[in-house]
């Protein structure tokens, strides 16, 4: 077997216990990383689907293992800063170093931006773009006082690059992380330091695979699932697909974190089926 092309490393992954944060995990540990793993692991009440569960965390953790990496996982919510900060410089402190910082973690709660409530945007905003932000600011000291250069993959949106109605507080959010983005990739770049954003269109995850959205994009219907969704969302990408999968989004973020994009940041790369030349 090969080295990998993440050998070595280690990666922070928020977000970790299911959907695109345990397949970037799983990702970054088949080629090489071991792994520092947060998730809120909680329902929240302004959030319309359940939220990952500790078990799902631990299964995130059992896939890693089973693929002979290290890993570590720490059940915090982003926007706990002290309880984040704790997580991330114990498994900087057990796995011995940090190499990649993927912050991934985001929640959404589709509504027309005029009802949306106080409560409502202030989590979606607060999970997304500051605990986006949270996580950087938690991991940055670790790698400048490493010194060896690193990697940070910020998880937007195509939402990040174009307004999507009834979303408000998400489309914010995540036009916000590609601000971030461009900002820490500057600030960072002396350090050897890249920071780059993902820009997906929708993903196959419990955030978008859920009752909710499925009653937002097919408002005709009375009880819409899955195979309702798939033709109305195949119609906003170019390419012909409903959505990608999570692990189209992790072979981004792997490349990302190796030394194949040495030279590449501040870019927003979008991973979207086209829906951005619609």
């Amino acid at each position: 077997m090969s080295a990998g092309r993440v050998a070595g490393m280690v990666a922070l992954v928020t977000g970790a216990a299911r959907g695109q944060g345990r397949s970037h995990a799983v990702r970054l540990a088949e080629e090489g990383a071991d792994l520092i793993l947060v998730d809120r692991c909680a329902d929240l009440p302004e959030v319309p689907y359940p939220l990952a569960t500790r078990a799902d965390l631990d299964e995130t953790v059992r896939q890693v293992e089973a693929l002979g990496r290290r890993a570590v996982a720490y059940v915090a919510d982003v926007r706990d800063a002290p309880g984040l900060t704790e997580a991330v410089d114990d498994g900087v402190d057990r796995l011995g170093r940090l190499d990649v910082v993927c912050a991934n973690v985001g929640v959404n709660a589709p509504a027309p931006a005029h009802e949306i409530t106080e409560e409502q945007w202030q989590t979606v905003v607060d999970i997304d773009l500051g605990g986006t932000w949270r996580t950087v600011k938690a991991a940055i000291p670790h790698l400048l006082r490493q010194g060896t250069g690193g990697s940070v993959v910020l998880t937007s949106s195509a939402a990040g690059l174009k307004g999507y109605a009834n979303i408000a507080h998400y489309t914010a959010a995540k036009h916000g992380i590609n601000g971030l983005m461009k900002t820490l990739a500057q600030e960072l770049a002396p350090h050897r330091i890249r920071v780059n954003s993902l820009n997906p269109t929708q993903v196959d995850t419990p955030m978008i695979m859920n009752d909710p959205m499925y009653r937002l994009f097919c408002p005709g219907l009375e009880a819409p699932g899955r195979e309702d969704f798939a033709p109305v969302s195949q119609a906003m990408n170019a390419l012909p697909t409903p959505w990608v999968e999570s692990r189209d989004v992790s072979n981004a973020v792997l490349f990302l974190a190796s030394d194949e994009s040495r030279y590449i940041t501040g870019v927003a790369l979008p991973v979207d089926a086209g829906v951005l030349v619609k």
